[in-house]
C-alpha cells in the first residue's frame, strides 16, 4: 500500500499554500478583522478561482478539473494552515460534492460553474436546534418550499446557495436552496473567530429536492466531516509549527524552554495528536475517493479531529502563556478554529456513538 501522494496532489496542495500563504498574511487578516466587514477575503477567492483551485474537485463540465477529494483536502488543508479568510471547506466539502452527485446536469453545470469561477459560494446547513444532522425534523419540505430555521451554518453570511437537511413527505432529503431567493432570513452568529456564520430562517422559500432518504444523507455528511477533518489538520500543523518556532526562541535561564523536560513532553504529544489527526482524515477521505464504504472511518477520523484538535490548541497556548491569547499574535486564529472544528457536525462524543452505532450494525 502506498501512503504518499502522487506528483499531481503534491502540485495543488504546493500550489495552494503558495498562493494562500502569500495573501494571508496576520497582519493582513488582523486588518480585515478589525474592520467589522465578514471575515471574506474575495480578492484572495478569486485569486484560488484563477488558478484553478476552487474548481480542482468539481466536474470538467462544469469548467472545474474533474480531480477527487483528496485534491480538495489538499486546499482545505492550506487554507485552515493560514488561517485564510476564505470559505474553501464550506464550498468544497459542504456544498460541492452534494450538488456534483445529486443534481441535474444544468444546476451542477450552474452552480459549480460558478464557484469554479469564483462568482459563487457554497455551504450546507445541517443543524437544527435538535442537533442530531443526520435525522432532521424542525425544518420541513412540501415537494417544492422549506420551512423551518437552521443555526450554526458555516459561511451562511455570505453564502449564494445551501444544501439543507430536510424532513419530506418520504423521511429525510436534501434539498438545494438559492439564498437570494424569497422566504430567506439571514441573521449573523456573532464568533469568537469571526467567521460568517448564520442562522437560515427558511419561510415557505422556494427549493428544489435533490436526494431523499438516510443513504444520501448519510453520503454528504461523510463527505462534510472527512473534508473538515483535513481543515482541523492544518490547524493542528500550523498551532504545532507556531509552538516549535516559539519554544526555541523563548528562553528562561537563558536557556530555550524547549530544553525543559516538561515542555519537550508536551510538544511531543502535540506532534503525536496532529499525526493522529493527519493518519485518520486521509484515511477517511482516501476510502471515499476510492468508492469504499467509510462511515466508520470517518466517525474515526472526527473523533480524533475533535480530541487531538482540542489537546494540540491547549497545549499550545499553555507553552506560549500569556503570548497565545495575544490577538496581535498568530496562534489564536487556531485556537479558536480548532473549537470550530471540535463542535460543528458533532463533537468527540457523537462521533463515537456514531461509530458504535456502525459497528453494531454491521457486528
Amino acid at each position: 500500500m502506498d501512503f504518499n501522494f502522487s506528483e499531481e496532489q503534491l502540485a495543488v496542495s504546493d500550489l495552494a499554500t503558495q498562493i494562500i500563504g502569500d495573501k494571508s498574511d496576520p497582519a493582513v487578516l488582523r486588518e480585515l478583522e478589525k474592520s467589522g466587514d465578514d471575515r471574506f477575503d474575495r480578492g484572495l477567492w478569486a485569486a484560488l478561482a484563477d488558478a484553478g483551485l476552487l474548481g480542482i474537485s468539481l466536474p470538467e463540465s462544469a469548467g472545474g478539473a474533474g480531480l477527487g477529494l483528496i485534491e480538495a483536502g489538499c486546499v482545505i488543508r492550506a487554507a485552515a494552515y493560514h488561517a485564510a479568510a476564505v470559505p474553501v471547506w464550506e464550498t468544497l466539502g459542504l456544498g460541492a460534492p452534494a450538488i456534483a452527485e445529486f443534481a441535474d446536469e444544468a444546476t451542477k453545470n450552474d452552480w459549480l460553474g460558478k464557484v469554479a469561477s469564483g462568482d459563487a459560494v457554497l455551504t450546507a446547513a445541517w443543524h437544527d436546534e435538535l442537533g442530531d444532522p443526520l435525522d432532521p425534523q424542525l425544518v420541513t419540505f412540501d415537494g417544492s418550499t422549506v420551512t423551518g430555521v437552521k443555526v450554526c451554518v458555516p459561511a451562511g453570511n455570505v453564502a449564494d446557495a445551501a444544501v439543507v437537511s430536510v424532513k419530506g413527505a418520504n423521511g429525510p432529503a436534501l434539498v438545494l436552496v438559492d439564498l437570494s431567493a424569497s422566504g430567506v432570513t439571514r441573521t449573523a452568529e456573532t464568533t469568537t473567530a469571526g467567521t460568517p456564520e448564520a442562522s437560515l430562517e427558511f419561510s415557505s422559500t422556494p427549493a428544489t429536492l435533490r436526494a431523499e432518504g438516510d443513504e444520501a444523507l448519510t453520503w454528504a455528511f461523510d463527505r462534510a466531516v472527512a473534508t473538515q477533518c483535513t481543515a482541523a489538520l492544518g490547524t493542528a500543523e500550523a498551532a504545532l509549527a507556531l509552538t516549535a518556532e516559539y519554544t526555541k526562541e523563548r528562553k528562561q535561564f537563558d536557556v530555550p524552554i524547549a530544553t525543559f523536560q516538561a515542555v519537550g513532553h508536551r510538544a511531543a504529544d502535540t506532534f503525536i495528536d496532529t499525526q493522529t489527526i493527519r493518519l485518520t482524515a486521509w484515511h477517511a477521505l482516501w476510502r471515499l475517493s476510492t468508492g469504499l464504504s467509510a462511515t466508520e472511518e470517518v466517525a474515526t477520523a472526527k473523533y480524533w479531529a475533535a480530541y487531538s484538535g482540542h489537546r494540540v490548541s491547549l497545549a499550545s497556548a499553555h507553552l506560549h502563556g500569556g503570548v497565545g491569547v495575544d490577538r496581535d499574535y498568530p496562534l489564536h486564529r487556531h485556537f479558536i478554529a480548532a473549537k470550530q472544528h471540535e463542535l460543528q457536525l458533532g463533537g468527540a462524543t457523537q462521533a463515537l456513538l456514531r461509530l458504535g452505532r456502525e459497528i453494531a450494525a454491521n457486528a
